[in-house]
């Protein structure tokens, strides 16, 4: 079992995994940039490597760019496949090369996430591990029902509140934790409760607990992982956050394990960001002004949206008509509402600032 750190580790061990394959490889990809990856993929399927690439239906940066490598890859002889739309988001980061070795990242495949970014993952050669992701790979590639047979391959949303659930209630004396938002509210009340208990919880990134917040400091660079050590003997590394969505609306993919040298490595490395990092009470509170207008007027704004359901309901029969059916495709729906909204909230944050800069002196104009 290795351990990959990133900004330190880089795309090297990728790459060598892809090389070192000889009859078939799988890898899950959400974002991509890198080429190098691209050109030994290519490399691969040249020297009679069988490979097949899981390719997210749509990710943050749109469509567009993974369309582009699907195309780039089809013709370079990777068999392609596009996960089905009955996640919100297909966020998982895995690699299998030939059944005998597994590689479940918590970042993506892209220069800002393996340069710029705090993240971990995992090469692993249990047969266990490799026999449940194949299982996975194949179900999401083909568009099937995955059932779990395995509780330390946590898998959202088929076992990941489950599997980690008993990962925290198991936590004796200390939980080391990275987590860009901790919000779930069961997860939350679960931690507070190991807190009570008398165990050190640490964690690195943002929390909604309040109770919590004296236990929560943000990192001095940009955090991209999803990491837990428990007790310095067990440890998670994955891509799903302790948030309601990523628990229970996404496909997220994560390892629970014991390795003593991986651990070790993991606890050094959590340790000195702790120490390098800001409390989170002194970061919100020396948070920039936009960032402080942006977040008060998103929780405004999300307490006071209606039911989505309803409105598209209404909305349909107005521009339709009562009693007439009309076909949607629930993934451009989604696509064209998302775009609607952020262009008419660029507009009304436009209007809100061009009119505040008669009285205020802003020294650069915010863009969302």
């Amino acid at each position: 079992m290795r351990l990959l750190e990133q900004p330190n580790d880089g795309v090297i061990p990728v790459v060598h995994g892809i090389d070192s394959a000889k009859s078939c490889l799988e890898i899950l990809i959400f974002r991509f940039d890198q080429v190098e990856i691209e050109r030994v993929l290519a490399n691969a399927v040249n020297r009679g490597v069988s490979v097949q690439a899981l390719i997210a239906h749509v990710n943050g940066s749109g469509e567009e760019s993974l369309r582009r490598l699907e195309t780039r890859l089809l013709a370079a002889g990777v068999t392609v496949s596009r996960t089905g739309g009955d996640f919100v988001r297909y966020h998982a980061k895995m690699m299998i090369v030939d059944h005998r070795e597994l590689y479940v990242m918590g970042f993506n495949l892209t220069h800002h996430d393996i340069n710029h970014s705090r993240s971990f993952g995992l090469v692993t050669a249990d047969s266990k591990l490799i026999r449940e992701a194949s299982k996975l790979f194949a179900a999401d590639s083909r568009r099937q029902a995955y059932e779990p047979d395995l509780s330390s391959f946590v898998v959202s949303p088929a076992n990941s509140r489950k599997s980690l659930t008993a990962f925290i209630q198991g936590a004796k004396k200390e939980l080391l934790i990275y987590d860009p938002k901790i919000s779930d509210p069961a997860m939350l009340q679960l931690l507070e409760e190991r807190a009570r208990a008398g165990v050190d919880i640490k964690i690195i990134g943002d929390v909604s607990g309040k109770r919590l917040v004296s236990s929560a400091r943000k990192l001095h660079i940009r955090l991209h992982t999803r990491t837990m050590v428990r007790d310095r003997q067990t440890a998670f590394i994955g891509s799903q956050s302790l948030r309601e969505l990523e628990l229970d609306g996404r496909r997220e993919v994560g390892v629970i394990f014991r390795n003593a040298a991986a651990i070790k490595k993991l606890v050094k490395t959590f340790h000195e960001d702790w120490d390098m990092s800001t409390p989170l009470a002194q970061a919100h509170d020396t948070a920039p002004p936009a960032a402080k207008v942006a977040k008060r007027v998103a929780k405004a704004v999300s307490k006071e949206l209606p039911p989505v359901a309803p409105m598209l309901e209404i909305t349909m029969k107005e521009m339709a008509g009562d009693g007439i059916e009309i076909p949607l495709d629930t993934e451009e729906v989604e696509e064209a509402v998302r775009d609607a909204v952020k262009e008419a909230v660029k507009e009304a944050v436009r209007d809100v600032v061009e009119g505040a800069a008669h009285s205020v002196d802003m020294r650069a104009r915010p863009y969302l």
